[in-house]
């Protein structure tokens, strides 16, 4: 597993790359916050109190507009999770899905603890966020499955028969691992879900998930992407619910206009990860720009936050952050933490060796991103 070398990063590069980084990680926020004001109501009770074009604006969830629930929080432990692997590497201890799990494991800290632990030398400066330390609708599987430390793995995945879509929102991070080679970003996204979600679909949407924004992040169409996770995933044991999901996204791209029919009829309704996946690909395609796209997202009967996530991770990292909704944004919970992990994120991915080598290594940066 390698990752892109610094010097093949120019300026433009590297803020073309930050700028998806920014946009799919705030992206994800915006579209979970806007998609938590109707969590547990059906299309017809979000049209009843919202009219009849369904949820068009920001309304408050959790106390307040703007506020993320667990999606938001594990993605942002995702990255950091993905941070420190890089910077673990110079020790020769080169293990992502350990280095992601013991992230996890953080969140899951936060799900049942007052505040930050200080005693931990592990901590970092992610896990100091006192506004992380707020139940928001966890997925069972995940309290579950990071319940203890032990790594559940492919062959003996945590949860076998959850199928839901509680892995799939903190995966779109893996794509952003722009130096890596499409069936590894695919791999450790899937190794990844595996240690909460042991139903192959649940695992393989994420794995699809991830290259999808890959391809996002390395500048290619959404249509392209997908045919590119659905050649990853092709000759993987159970991928036919995903790929039959996928498939099902880009026929009703040709069916006419977008509507919530079309959005119910991918199975928004049901909290299974290849569904909601299927869906948050159609709001992409179709989306005339983020506002959009989210709203086709959110107003269905199933699980909201999660398309909303999904959707504005996708969007996020195809147009970049300018494109999000200043007006969302700017009530966004948590924003300059989103936006600082982003920035540390994109700066480890293409200016990492100035930050450290088996050598030698700026200790403000191991503060941050911890070795142990």
């Amino acid at each position: 597993m390698t990752t892109t070398a610094a010097a093949v990063w120019g300026r433009a590069e590297q803020q073309d790359f930050r700028a998806r980084v920014r946009g799919c990680l705030l992206g994800g926020a915006v579209g979970d916050a806007f998609g938590a004001g109707v969590a547990g109501l059906t299309l017809e009770e979000i049209r009843a109190a919202h009219g009849a074009e369904g949820l068009t604006e920001p309304v408050p969830a959790h106390g307040r507009r703007g506020a993320v629930t667990a999606a938001t929080q594990m993605t942002l432990f995702t990255v950091d999770g993905l941070i420190r692997a890089q910077v673990r590497r110079d020790t020769g201890a080169w293990h992502p899905p350990t280095d992601v799990h013991r992230a996890h494991l953080r969140w899951a800290a936060t799900q049942r603890d007052w505040g930050p632990d200080e005693r931990r030398a592990d901590i970092g400066w992610l896990a100091r966020e006192e506004w992380l330390y707020a139940r928001r609708d966890p997925a069972r599987a995940c309290l579950t499955g990071l319940g203890d430390e032990i790594l559940g793995t492919l062959d003996k995945p945590k949860n076998p028969e959850a199928a839901d879509s509680g892995a799939l929102v903190r995966s779109a991070p893996f794509g952003l691992l722009v130096g890596w080679e499409p069936q590894l970003v695919c791999q450790l996204a899937v190794e990844c879900a595996a240690q909460t979600h042991g139903d192959p679909a649940a695992y393989l949407a994420a794995g699809a998930l991830a290259v999808v924004v890959h391809g996002l992040a390395r500048g290619e169409s959404v249509d392209g992407s997908v045919q590119r996770a659905l050649g990853q995933l092709a000759p993987r044991p159970g991928h036919e619910p995903v790929t039959d999901a996928l498939q099902q996204a880009l026929g009703a791209v040709r069916q006419g206009m977008p509507n919530a029919a079309r959005v119910g009829a991918l199975g928004a309704d049901e909290d299974r990860a290849e569904c909601q996946l299927a869906v948050a690909v159609y709001c992409a395609l179709v989306g005339e720009d983020i506002r959009h796209g989210l709203r086709l997202a959110v107003n269905h009967d199933g699980p909201s936050a999660v398309t909303g996530a999904v959707t504005g991770a996708l969007l996020g990292a195809l147009h970049g952050e300018t494109a999000l909704p200043p007006a969302w944004l700017a009530e966004l919970e948590g924003r300059s933490t989103v936006l600082e992990l982003a920035d540390d994120f994109a700066m480890e991915m293409t200016q990492g060796t100035a930050l450290h080598s088996p050598s030698e290594s700026h200790p403000g940066w191991l503060a941050r991103y911890p070795r142990g």
